[in-house]
């Protein structure tokens, strides 16, 4: 697979018209194509921006500020002994004028015999129809981690204290998933504070990442301290989870595993679902980043396929990391017809990643109700296994039970036999929610929480496994089909054993 500078390289060379760029760092990609060029020799290159105008270009400096027209005139009438990439900055904002997209038609026609390249930078855009043969788009990647390492090495020099290659690396890889800006951010607080970079940045690295994580709109940071020990039951999928986690592994690259893409964890409301996402995220020692699958589908035409690209490439910047997509049944189980097909086009764009992804992202998707998911989202090979969680066993409330009774009052050792007769039918949630009850009405009564109250408060709660016995009955009978596995292990004893 070509680098990006070849895929650059080679659009130049081929008399590519016109290059959409994607990107917002307008400095670094500066930066990349005045290198092209050096590389491209006698190539030269041009910067144009509404308030500036042209720059880079001698005794035509401010040639077209604020008149798109003009810089494209300029283009236009210039000889092909001066062969120069003209980066355009913010010009998708003029697209809409009808004199310059026909301007960057005849453009597009004449440039195929001239050495000259547009490059329009911009994050996101839609671009017309009347150019879509014209014009050629290039993801521009975040910062690799040689990159990020020369960035810091330099930076750090220019203060006069070099990095130890172990802190250069640490800083490096734990700056994957900022951009150059953003490195530079953290990198001029450090000089403020102490007058040089170093280890002690890696925390202003981490709120970094968490800042760019939230302006993205669609991914959120979460921080959790849930690990596989605090769930209770779930012991197959807790055993195939330590299993996937070795495939991470170098040693697994060495014995020909590929990396695990993922998991689709599916039941009722209150199973465990959410905490098993986080308990998995800080297991593995990875950032968990939550997707939120409504805020993909942004107003305008073409904004929720942007989105969905922008997420993916921050996900895989942020890897090794666990992608958790929360209820992802409500996000891609509606009709097609009612968005214009939108919500097919983001569906089609994530199953293409998961298909293809070669990178450290593993990805945790639940859902509520299998009825409503795409059938090309259940296939063999978007998953590496679905698991159903279902209604605890008697054995799984009595250790989910313990588990939230020793988180609270740690002192205490209850007999629960009683307890476990009265919640059949409780999900872990619901169980949870029986033990707090409880200690409100001992704390009431300025006293210690007993079995009784345990006992009181179950009797007080209605499951949902009598208001929704249907759409229970119903994920029972998928299940039963053998398209998912169980998590949990199917062991259990009578409650008079336990």
């Amino acid at each position: 697979m070509k680098s990006w500078d070849e895929q650059l390289d080679l659009l130049i060379r081929a008399r590519t018209p016109l290059v959409w760029i994607r990107s917002n760092e307008e400095e670094r990609l500066e930066e990349l194509l005045q290198k092209a060029t050096e590389r491209l020799k006698p190539r030269r290159l041009a910067t144009w921006d509404y308030i500036d105008g042209l720059k880079g270009v001698i005794n035509s400096e401010g040639l077209g500020a604020r008149q798109p027209m003009g810089v494209l005139q300029w283009l236009q009438k210039l000889d092909s002994n001066s062969p120069t990439i003209l980066l355009l900055k913010d010009f998708h904002r003029f697209w809409e004028d009808a004199g310059v997209a026909r301007m960057l038609k005849n453009l597009s026609g004449q440039l195929r015999q001239q050495p000259h390249t547009i490059v329009l930078c911009s994050g996101s855009w839609s671009s017309t129809n009347d150019l879509d043969e014209a014009l050629t788009v290039l993801d521009l990647p975040l910062p690799k981690e040689k990159e990020l390492r020369t960035l810091l090495d330099n930076i750090a020099k220019a203060t006069g204290k070099a990095l130890e290659g172990n802190v250069l690396e640490e800083l490096s890889q734990a700056c994957s998933g900022l951009s150059e800006v953003r490195v530079r951010q953290v990198a001029a607080r450090a000089l403020a504070q102490r007058g040089q970079i170093g280890r002690e940045d890696l925390k202003e690295i981490l709120e970094e990442k968490r800042q760019s994580i939230a302006k993205s709109e669609v991914l959120e940071y979460c921080a959790t301290k849930s690990s596989t020990a605090d769930i209770g039951g779930l012991d197959a999928l807790k055993g195939w989870l330590d299993q996937r986690h070795q495939a991470f592994s170098e040693e697994a690259r060495k014995f020909g595993l590929p990396l695990p893409r993922g998991v689709l964890l599916v039941g009722p409301q209150g199973t465990g679902k959410s905490l098993s996402a986080k308990a998995i995220a800080h297991s593995w020692g990875m950032p968990l980043l939550r997707l939120d699958v409504g805020r993909l589908f942004a107003g305008l035409v073409g904004a929720s396929e942007a989105r969905t690209r922008e997420t993916i490439q921050r996900a895989e910047a942020m890897a090794p990391c666990v992608l958790w997509i929360d209820e992802i049944d409500k996000g891609f189980g509606g009709d097609a017809r009612s968005d214009g097909g939108t919500s097919q086009r983001v569906l089609a764009n994530v199953l293409t990643w998961m298909a293809e992804k070669n990178s450290a992202v593993f990805v945790v998707a639940t859902a509520n109700g299998v009825e409503r998911l795409p059938g090309e989202l259940l296939r063999k090979g978007r998953f590496d296994e679905i698991f159903i969680l279902e209604l605890p066993s008697a054995q799984e409330r009595l250790s989910i039970l313990k588990l939230h009774v020793h988180q609270r009052r740690p002192h205490l050792d209850l007999p629960l036999n009683a307890v476990l007769d009265r919640t059949e039918g409780f999900s872990g949630a619901e169980l949870e929610q029986t033990v707090i009850e409880a200690m409100h009405l001992a704390f009431a009564e300025r006293r210690e929480l007993e079995e009784t109250d345990l006992i009181l408060a179950a009797s007080q709660l209605v499951p949902l496994s009598r208001t929704a016995k249907e759409q229970l009955n119903s994920l029972k009978e998928w299940a039963s089909t053998g398209r998912a596995r169980p998590a949990s292990l199917k062991i259990d004893v009578s409650i008079n054993r336990l």
